[in-house]
């Protein structure tokens, strides 16, 4: 009797948590809509991006993905991943791509894969807007996205040990740098 019931629990969980898990439909513009913060001394810009599937819009526990744009000249410091890994799709534009110190030269239509613990950036290197599709192995590193931002725009600003408190809560490291930003 007692295996049977606790049979019946677990199956019972597990379709709750298989229950809890959606699918979904968005279109380019939908999604979790956030604002970087700026550091001090930094301009405040509106560089947005879209969380699309997080555990919070999905109920998955596997994925996160989303959307940024990079306008001409901005880039995304170095930094790395403590266990995610992460695929970069370039829908548009071109990017000029630092893996552990190896540059590369990606366009449209590239993709580029980053095990985690990789060091990372990226500097949109043409003239017209970088425009990436994000997917993450696992979650935590939107934790830090969410800590950084603001649904608001204009942004407040971000204090660097704002900043550092919420990539601990991330799980990223970024490569310290004065003002360094994301």
């Amino acid at each position: 009797m007692r295996l049977t019931t606790l049979l019946v629990i677990a199956l019972s969980a597990s379709l709750l948590q298989a229950q809890s898990v959606k699918s979904l439909v968005l279109e380019k513009d939908q999604g979790e809509k956030l604002f970087w913060r700026p550091l001090p001394g930094e301009p405040n810009l509106p560089e947005e991006y879209i969380l699309k599937v997080t555990p919070e819009s999905s109920g998955s526990k596997h994925l996160v993905m989303g959307t940024e744009d990079i306008e001409p000249g901005g880039q995304i410091e170095r930094h790395h991943h403590l266990r995610q890994d992460e695929i970069v799709f370039i829908q548009s534009g071109v990017a000029r791509v630092t893996l552990n110190g190896n540059e590369s030269v990606v366009h449209a239509g590239g993709t580029v894969f980053i095990p985690a613990k990789t060091w990372i950036s990226f500097r949109n290197a043409g003239q017209s807007p970088l425009s990436l599709i994000f997917v993450f192995s696992a979650t935590g590193f939107e934790t830090y996205m969410r800590c950084a931002s603001s649904a608001t725009q204009p942004a407040p600003p971000i204090t660097p040990q704002e900043d550092a408190a919420c990539a601990r809560k991330g799980d990223v490291v970024y490569e310290e740098l004065p003002l360094a930003k994301r």
